[in-house]
Parts: structure tokens; sequence; C-alpha cells
């Protein structure tokens, strides 16, 4: 009898172990550092900016599911969302928030604690993000990438390809009015410049392309330059195809469209960006104030020309372009 006794015991003793395994295996779990990453984009789009988004955290140690977790919150383009999304973020108390540029607004309203990592391409100081490149102050400090201010360049492009042309569009996005705004003003005066007319369209859903490219195509304009924005890189492919079909030259920010079947892209690398967001995330978990890290600028551009694409719409690139392409897509 004693002996079943202390079988039962130890069978007992046992059970609670393997009981509390589970408890001990989450709360080791929960200890791990919690990185918000707040995104207008949908999850399953661009896989590549979180694949370098990683990449940039584990050159600083840091690997997801190791030892750090990402809590991901995606408003599927929808970027009324992104203020309840950060308040979300903030009420699960995460170490620190990762933002594109329609998300970083709503991030900073949410919180004026938890350090934010901006990725934009529009000027962060005149978004009032911050009070300066140099010293960000308060809880926010980021990457920033040439984009509003390539939007006239990107004109330019066009206008060697194309010289002929006497009317160009620009298409922008209205519901992130931080770059919209701005592009529409600086693409108006280098219109100007150029001695050309410029029409701005507006796009913010799938919905609004058929209605974009058959409004190209009665206004008859000799080009398109694709502006800035989170949504039409997340479609970055469907732009390229619908330029296509509709014979319409087109120039773009990223590689990725030229390499879709776009005319040409001239910009920054988008990867690249993630990436050292990752790297300034990975740098604040290990105890440094975004105060005083420095807004990274990334400032290096590159052209791309899908030459399959040139031939396609009749087009002659001259060899001077040529010459300074980084890329040519044969």
């Amino acid at each position: 009898m004693q002996f079943d006794q202390l079988r039962r015991r130890a069978f007992i003793t046992i059970l609670g172990g393997a009981a509390a395994w589970p408890i001990a295996a989450g709360a080791q779990q929960s200890a791990l550092p919690v990185i918000g990453f707040l995104n207008s984009r949908g999850p399953s789009e661009d896989a590549y900016i979180l694949a370098a988004f990683r990449q940039g955290l584990k050159e600083t140690g840091y690997v997801e599911g190791q030892n750090v977790v990402v809590e991901y919150r995606f408003a599927q383009n929808r970027y009324d969302r992104l203020p309840v999304l950060a308040t979300d973020l903030v009420r699960r108390q995460v170490a620190v928030i990762v933002a594109n540029t329609p998300a970083a607004l709503p991030a900073k309203a949410a919180t004026t604690t938890i350090p934010i990592v901006f990725l934009t391409s529009v000027d962060p100081v005149e978004m009032k993000l911050i009070a300066s490149l140099n010293r960000p102050g308060g809880n926010l400090t980021g990457v920033t990438v040439l984009g509003v201010e390539i939007g006239p360049k990107q004109l330019q492009l066009l206008h060697e390809v194309i010289p002929a042309a006497t009317t160009m569009a620009v298409l922008i996005n209205p519901a992130n009015p931080a770059i919209a705004e701005a592009q529409s003003r600086d693409m108006h005066a280098a219109a100007r410049t150029l001695g050309l007319a410029a029409h701005v369209l507006h796009a913010s859903t799938e919905r609004d392309f058929d209605m974009v490219f058959a409004t190209l195509v009665q206004l008859r304009v000799g080009a398109l330059a694709i502006g800035s924005d989170p949504f039409f890189t997340s479609r970055t492919e469907q732009l390229a195809a619908l330029a296509l079909r509709h014979a319409v030259p087109a120039i773009f920010q990223f590689r990725e469209f030229a390499a879709a079947g776009g005319l040409m892209s001239y910009g920054s690398s988008i990867r690249d960006t993630y990436r050292l967001g990752g790297i300034y995330a990975g740098r604040i978990l290990k105890g440094e104030n975004p105060a005083d890290l420095p807004v990274q600028q990334s400032t290096k551009v590159e052209l791309v020309i899908n030459m399959k694409t040139a031939k396609a719409l009749g087009l002659t690139v001259p060899i001077t372009l040529l010459a300074r392409a980084d890329e040519v897509i044969e």
C-alpha cells in the first residue's frame, strides 16, 4: 500500500510538471521583445519587402521566432484603418513600431513613448514627423528615400524618349495626401518647365485603374508617370500590364516595374529601404534612443529601361539615355 501511494504521488508530480511546461514555454515566448510592423499594404503583397526587413533585423542579431516576435498589422490598402491598427499595437505594448509612409502619422498620433521607425519617400520634417533629420528628437526616427523629389526627373526621362509628346499624365493616390499633394504640385511645375501639359489622374483602389487607362487613351497623352505610393507599389505588375496593353509608355519609381514589363523605372531601392528599417528596429531593441539616431537618407537612384517594351511600343530610346541607364532589360 505504501508503495502504491508513493507511485501515485510520483505520477501526480509528473502530471503537474507536464502541465507547467506549456506555461513555462508561453512565459519564455512572452519574454521576447515584440516589434509592431504597421503597413498600409496587404499581408501577401510584396513579400520581398518583408524579406528585406527581416534581413535588416538579422544584421543586428535578431531572428524572428527565435529572439524577437513581430506583430503584423496590415491595412489592406484601406488607409482609414491605420489609426485603429496603430492603437492596437500600442495597446499590445510593443517595444518598437515600424511604419511605412501612410502609417507613420497614425503611429505618431497613437503614442509618444513607444519608439517608431518610419519608412517614407516624403520629407519627414515637412510631414511634421520629426524636428530635424540629424537629431529627430522625440520617439521617431527612420529611413527616407527619394520619392516625391524624383517625379520631375521621371517626366524629363519620358520627354527624352518621346520628345514629340505635348501632354503627359501623372497618377497619384488621393487617399495618401502626404504624398499626393506634393506630387501634384511638383509635377505641374516640372511639366511647365518642359513645355508640357500635365493631367493629374487619381486611383486609390484597383477598380479605378480601368477608368484611369481609358481616360489616358481618351486624352491621347504621350506618357504616364506613376506617383510614389505604397498602393501602386503593391500593384506593380498589374500597372505594368495595363500600360503595355493600352500602349501607354510609363515610368515608375522601382525596378520591379520595369522588370514586370513597364517601360522605365527611376528611383531608389525599396528592398534597401526596408532592410535599413530592420537595422534601426534592431538597434533600438538593443537600447539605442530613437531621438539620437539620425534619419538615414537613401539618395542612390537607378534608371532601368525595358527595351523589349520599348520595341513593343514602337519607341526608339536615345543612345545617350541608354548609356546613362544602370540596367537595360533586353
